[in-house]
This record gives C-alpha cells, structure tokens and sequence, in this order.
C-alpha cells in the first residue's frame, strides 16, 4: 500500500489547526468573563499564595477587595472622604435619646441622676464629624436588622456600658411583654421575642482565658492570662450575627503583664512576664484569627471598639494637682489632648495588627473624642459595692469613678457611631 503523501499530513494538521483555533476562539469570551467577575478572588488567592507579593501591595490588594465588596447590612455609605471618628461636639437641645428613668436595664453603677448627680448638661451634647454628619440613631431600622439575628457585645465592663446603651436605644419600641432581660453565667440577654432576635453582653475582659473571667467576682489584683486560649470564650460566641469587642481598661497594669502558657489546671502553672504591648498584641492576634475562622464575611459584621479613655489626672487637663474627673462639668476644649490613661503604644499594637490583617473588621475609633468628655463620668454617683468611709466621705477625689459613664450620655454616641458603620460604611 502506497504510503500517504506529505500533502495529506500537511492538509490534516492545517484542518486540526482551524479546529483549535476555532474552539479557542469561542472560549476566549468566556475566559475573559470569568477573569473579569472573578478577578478580585483571584487577586485574594494570589496574594495569599505568592511569596514575592509584598505586604504592602498584600494591604493593597485587601483593601481594595474591601472597597469594591458590599459589606452585609450595609444600605449606604458615608460623604467620600469623611472620618466620623473626626469632629466637634456640639449641644443639642433635642438629646438626651432617652430618659434615665425611662430604661430600666442600666445597672445601678451608671444611673447618675438617680444617684444625686445635681446637673444634666451631660446628656446634650451631639457629636458632630467636621466634613459630614452621623445618620439620625433609628431604633426600627435596628429592630428589623436583627429580626431572626443575634448581636453580641464581647469585653469588659465598658463594652457592657455600649450594650446597656443599645438596649436601651431600642426598647422603647417593643411591648412590656415582647421583651425580657436574663443574666446567664457570662451572658447578660436581652430577648425580643417578636423578632426572634437578642441583644447580648458576654464578660470576657481580656479576650483570652484568664482568672478575671468570673462575671461576679473578678476582681483579682495579681491578673493572669492563659496564652492562645480564646476559644475558651469563643465558643459561645458562635452563631452571632454582628459582634462588637473591646479590650483595653484590664490590661493596664504597668509595664509587664502575666502570661500563663500552660493550664489553669496545672499543679505548677509556668507563668511568663512579658511587656503590656506584647501581651495585648497577642490577644488582638488571637480575636482576629477567631474571626477570620469562625465569622462569614459574606453574611456577620465585626467591630471593635478602641480603648476608652479615663480621667485620673486634672494636672493633664490644666486643673489642680492630685484631682481627676470628679465635679468636672465641662468637656476639655483642646482639640489634641490625648490623656496618659490611654496608652498611643497599646494604639500602635492595634494598628500593626489590623494593617497585617485580611480579616473584615471594622474599628470604631471612640478614644479621641472621648478623651474630650471628662464631664460625663460617673464620679461619684452611683452604687457604690463597698461602704464608704469616713476618710472617703470626706475627700469624694479619692473614690470618684473616673472611668465608667453615666447613661443617657457619651456611650450613646458610640451606638451612633457603630450604627452608622454597620449601614453607611
């Protein structure tokens, strides 16, 4: 049999070049389509994937994900260009948002007019963004976001101070029998039943495991934390919707802190001592790892709420030696005062970590415009745990609240700042 020409093998690889170039031609389309809708996935993986990508162009790339992503809950944005965390306050005669009398969840520590605070000029004043204003607080948008949902509040007694202020933010709206208030274990519960929804607290001051975690009876002078044990806590927190931590007032015991690295269980327990930074970082490090394996970013919302300032120290502010907040009525009018109470080193840990962070968190700065209300502390006027002594009675300095707030008041500016991240980011 005569073999088959040159011809014949020059003309089939001719045809079968057509035949690819014409498949090729139909799919390229649906090539460059994936690439484009996919294109910011892509771009993640890659990121993750190649170490030659520097964490620079990493950041890059993250925050252009976040940019272009419509985050969950979101209905708006903010004015382009405006820092809300960046104003003035100005009074307002239409505030407080509600009556002290009027909620009946905030705990005896934070009642101040019912404690014998003489003024209320506390409660008037608005915070107002220098290039754009907050959106109006609106319980029933609030109410109908979380119908079927859970929002945790996660931190100490500060953060407990913000959940009060929610709780109280909303229930106006909601019958005397649609709603109840539970305290379980670690968990304050705030039920509303014809939304199937909760507003919840949970007591964890540090984050991590440590021997403060008793929500009753914690107040231990010499405070031990268990390294890398956040899910100690974190298993309750599963299955929230949208989460708000805090942590800062705790660890503020000077310079070194005690890190446990084994059990609490232990018979000989090795405890290490480390700087606050290093010790705070490594809580920071551990709440954003939980989040990015425990929180869908498609469908929760993160926050966290910066340190909260405390005034222990009139001398920072121009006032008298050996004095703090106690009968201050006015605000500090300094626009760049920054008190010693809250660490800039602790801020620089946070910082470094979120900017190396892909995980979705949000960060309601409160720190600065809260350094500005030395007024709204609750001093003196509140439930005081222990009975006064005659010593304390006669100097009210030495047992004034410099820390916590009165509410109505400063807290509810923090509700408005997290409402309008969670629907105007």
């Amino acid at each position: 049999m005569k073999p088959p020409s040159s011809s014949f093998y020059f003309s089939s690889y001719f045809l079968r070049k057509i035949r690819i170039s014409y498949f090729l031609l139909i799919l390229l389309p649906f090539i460059v389509l994936i690439i484009i809708l996919y294109s910011e996935k892509f771009n993640c993986v890659f990121s993750q994937l190649d170490p030659r990508i520097s964490s620079q162009q990493q950041n890059s790339i993250s925050s252009n994900i976040k940019k272009n992503k419509k985050l969950p809950f979101a209905i708006g944005e903010t004015k382009e260009g405006c820092n809300v965390f960046n104003g003035t306050w100005v009074w307002d005669e239409k505030r407080p948002l509600y009556e002290e009398s009027e909620c009946p969840y905030i705990q005896p520590q934070l009642t101040c007019q019912e404690h014998g605070r003489p003024d209320k000029n506390y409660q008037h004043w608005r915070w107002q963004p220098h290039d754009c204003s907050l959106p109006s607080f609106n319980a029933t948008l609030i109410l109908e976001t979380l119908r079927g949902k859970r929002m945790l509040f996660v931190g100490d007694s500060l953060n407990r101070g913000q959940y009060v202020s929610m709780v109280c933010l909303v229930h106006r709206l909601i019958p005397e029998n649609a709603k109840s208030m539970k305290t379980i274990g670690n968990f304050d519960v705030f039920t509303i039943k014809d939304y199937n929804a909760t507003i919840e607290f949970y007591w964890a001051p540090f984050l991590l495991e440590s021997n403060s975690d008793d929500a009753v009876k914690h107040r231990i002078e010499e405070r031990v934390v268990r390294k890398g044990s956040i899910n100690a806590h974190g298993k309750y927190w599963k299955g929230a919707n949208i989460i708000v931590f805090n942590t800062y007032l705790w660890w503020m015991r000077g310079p070194h802190f005690n890190i446990l690295q084994g059990s609490f269980d232990d018979e000989v327990k090795d405890i290490v001592e480390v700087s606050t930074e290093e010790a705070y970082g490594m809580a920071i490090k551990s709440m954003l790892r939980w989040v990015k394996r425990n929180m869908d970013s498609n469908k929760t919302r993160v926050f966290f709420t910066s340190m909260s300032p405390s005034h222990e120290k009139s001398i920072e502010w121009g006032g008298e030696p050996n004095k703090n907040c106690y009968n201050e009525t006015k605000m500090i009018d300094d626009p760049n005062y920054w008190g010693s109470d809250s660490r800039k080193s602790i801020m620089q840990v946070i910082k470094q970590e979120f900017v190396k962070s892909k995980v979705p968190i949000t960060f309601l700065n409160i720190t600065q415009l809260s350094s500005y209300r030395k007024d709204a502390h609750t001093t003196i006027y509140k439930k005081q745990w222990n009975k006064l002594t005659q010593e304390q009675l006669a100097n009210p300095f030495s047992y004034a609240d410099c820390v916590h707030w009165c509410l109505p008041g400063l807290q509810d500016t923090w509700n408005e700042l997290l409402f309008t991240k969670l629907f105007y980011p």
